[in-house]
């Protein structure tokens, strides 16, 4: 049965025993602290199984985004089309992030989330500082670009990877063999994403069943309220408001790209990354939606890099969470500001590690909230932090598809298939005509060298 089931339905089975594992081990009281489940099974080996598999992922995402952000400005071939792209990209992306933070606040307003509860918490919480905006941007532009792809700054990488098909372009005609290779490069790497996503639902049960054995019951009750509010609003703006975007501006069918996300939300949940989740979220947009690499290079890394609508939720929910229970009236004033500061600081702390309490941290101490309030809800931080993600990359591919829609750089037919992309499946074995071609042709190359050594030699 398993060998018959396909990759999306073992990756989904792997997810819900995963999480059912995880929550047995936690209500049982099986993964105690030092005891032998916590020791070698939940912090040994899947612990290690779940950061195997985000390595590998990771592994990918540099050299991915590079070469095929190159390949993707030569496909363009006009500088000033790349330039509307990204400027229509950017806006997309600007607007639903302030749609997103909206939403949340609407709604934890309506529901008035955490008036008269008396929550107590040890956990404390320090603001970690972000960088000022103007150096966000001076850094763009790398100084070392080999520096920027070994600590994967994406703004970096993608500025050096579009000068560099900007100058490929320039060259012209002789730059075409070096095109030609980068595109095969290209195409290697989409195929070692395929062989890792055939290793998904392994690390998938592992990341989940850590993940979840280590959720306490007794934080999840008395955090109910605001955990609720902030899982509807990611609902509400995922199925709702991105899909309403996505059918005005594209006409695109919404029950086919919420079939073809599906994985990609699997990886997002369950990794809590959306770069980790780069290399499937390209590969789903080009091979099974029919996105154009020319756009898909470029909106799904500037994406997972600036697209933080998951994250604005949880600082809108957060803020009327907060500001309720210690007794703190917020007026449209305060709420504006939240909203014009989480856009903002969606890019201004754009590739900073802990992204999400950085940013709200930040809010906090704008609207006068108290930023050791973040301690109260850091220990379910963990598990929305997966749901966040997962709406994330969901909004990455949405506006890529409505971007390469309006370009015209997007093949419906391909996008209306619902078997598109799902056959190219590594089963562990190698096409026999293939290798066998590529050993001929290899042979011959190495046979033809020797002649060719002989031939200079005489």
């Amino acid at each position: 049965m398993w060998k018959n089931m396909g990759l999306t339905g073992k990756i989904i089975v792997a997810m819900v025993i995963g999480i059912v594992l995880g929550l047995f081990l936690n209500y049982s009281g099986l993964n105690g602290e030092g005891s032998f489940v916590n020791t070698y099974i939940t912090n040994g080996l899947f612990a290690i199984i779940g950061k195997l598999f985000v390595n590998s992922l990771k592994m990918l995402v540099v050299p991915l985004v590079l070469i095929s952000l190159i390949c993707g400005v030569c496909g363009i071939g006009d500088i000033r089309l790349l330039g509307r792209i990204g400027t229509k990209t950017f806006m997309v992306y600007m607007l639903t992030t302030a749609l997103a933070i909206a939403t949340a606040i609407g709604l934890g307003a309506l529901f008035g989330i955490g008036k008269g509860m008396n929550i107590e918490s040890e956990a404390t919480f320090e603001a970690a500082s972000a960088p000022p905006l103007l150096d966000v941007f001076s850094n763009i532009i790398p100084s070392n670009p080999i520096s920027a792809m070994a600590n994967g700054d994406m703004l970096s990488i993608i500025f050096f990877a579009i000068l560099i098909g900007i100058s490929i372009l320039m060259v012209g005609k002789p730059a075409k063999g070096l095109v030609q290779s980068l595109e095969l490069i290209n195409e290697v790497i989409l195929k070692m994403v395929t062989i890792i996503m055939n290793l998904a639902p392994y690390g998938v049960f592992a990341l989940l069943a850590k993940a979840m054995s280590e959720l306490g019951f007794e934080l999840i009750l008395s955090l109910l309220s605001y955990m609720a509010v902030l899982v509807g609003s990611l609902a509400f703006h995922f199925f709702v408001t991105m899909m309403i975007i996505l059918k005005l501006f594209s006409g695109l069918s919404i029950r086919t790209f919420l079939s073809k996300m599906r994985e990609v939300q699997i990886f997002a949940f369950s990794t809590s990354s959306s770069n980790a989740t780069i290399p499937i979220t390209l590969r789903t947009v080009t091979k099974r939606m029919g996105v154009n690499n020319s756009v898909a290079s470029f909106t799904v890394p500037f994406g997972a890099t600036i697209n933080m609508d998951g994250t604005a939720i949880m600082q809108g929910t957060a803020t009327i969470f907060i500001a309720n229970i210690y007794g703190i009236d917020l007026g449209i004033t305060e709420y504006l500001t939240v909203i014009l500061m989480s856009v903002l600081a969606s890019i201004g702390t754009a590739g900073v590690p802990g992204v999400g309490l950085i940013m709200l941290s930040m809010v906090f101490a704008q609207v006068g909230l108290p930023i050791e309030g973040i301690g109260l809800i850091l220990g379910v931080d963990r598990i929305l932090d997966m749901l966040r993600t997962a709406v994330n990359v969901g909004g990455d591919a949405a506006v890529t598809t409505i971007v390469a829609k309006s370009e015209g750089k997007m093949d419906l037919a391909l996008y209306n298939d619902p078997n598109a992309g799902t056959k190219d499946v590594f089963d562990g074995h190698i096409d026999e005509e293939n290798e066998r071609e590529f050993s001929k042709v290899m042979n011959d190359g190495i046979m033809g060298s020797e002649y060719d050594d002989v031939d200079r030699r005489h």
